[in-house]
C-alpha cells in the first residue's frame, strides 16, 4: 500500500473539475515537484490526458506501471500548484519546469 505525502484531508479544491490524470509516485509518494508534464489523447471520457512526472524517473521506473496512478487533477494541483496555469493547454502540449523556478516552458525536444 502506498503512503502518500498528502493525506485526503489536506487536499483542497484549487481548480474546477477537469477529470483524471496520471502521475508518478515520485510526486505523490516522495513529494517531488512536477518537472515534466504532457497532455495526450484521453484514454476515456473521464481522462484529461494530462501526465505528470518529476523528471527524475528512470526508464526502468517509468516502465513499471505500479509507480503510477490515476488521480483527480485537483489532487496533483495540491501537490504542485505551479501546474495550474497550464492545465487548459491543448492535447499535444509538453512542458518542462524551468530549473529553479515555478514556471514551465514548452518542451521542443521532440519537435
Amino acid at each position: 500500500m502506498k503512503s502518500f505525502k498528502l493525506q485526503s484531508h489536506q487536499i483542497k479544491q484549487l481548480i474546477e473539475s477537469m477529470g483524471s490524470c496520471i502521475a508518478s509516485d515520485k510526486i505523490t509518494v516522495e513529494g517531488l515537484p512536477v518537472g515534466f508534464m504532457y497532455r495526450e489523447d484521453p484514454s476515456d471520457k473521464h481522462d484529461s490526458g494530462w501526465r505528470f512526472f518529476s523528471g527524475t524517473e528512470t526508464q526502468e521506473y517509468a516502465d513499471n506501471g505500479d509507480n503510477f496512478m490515476y488521480y483527480n487533477i485537483n489532487t496533483i494541483a495540491n501537490y504542485d500548484s505551479a501546474v495550474i496555469p497550464y492545465l487548459n493547454l491543448p492535447q499535444g502540449s509538453e512542458l518542462l519546469r524551468v530549473q529553479g523556478s515555478v514556471n514551465f516552458e514548452i518542451d521542443y525536444t521532440e519537435s
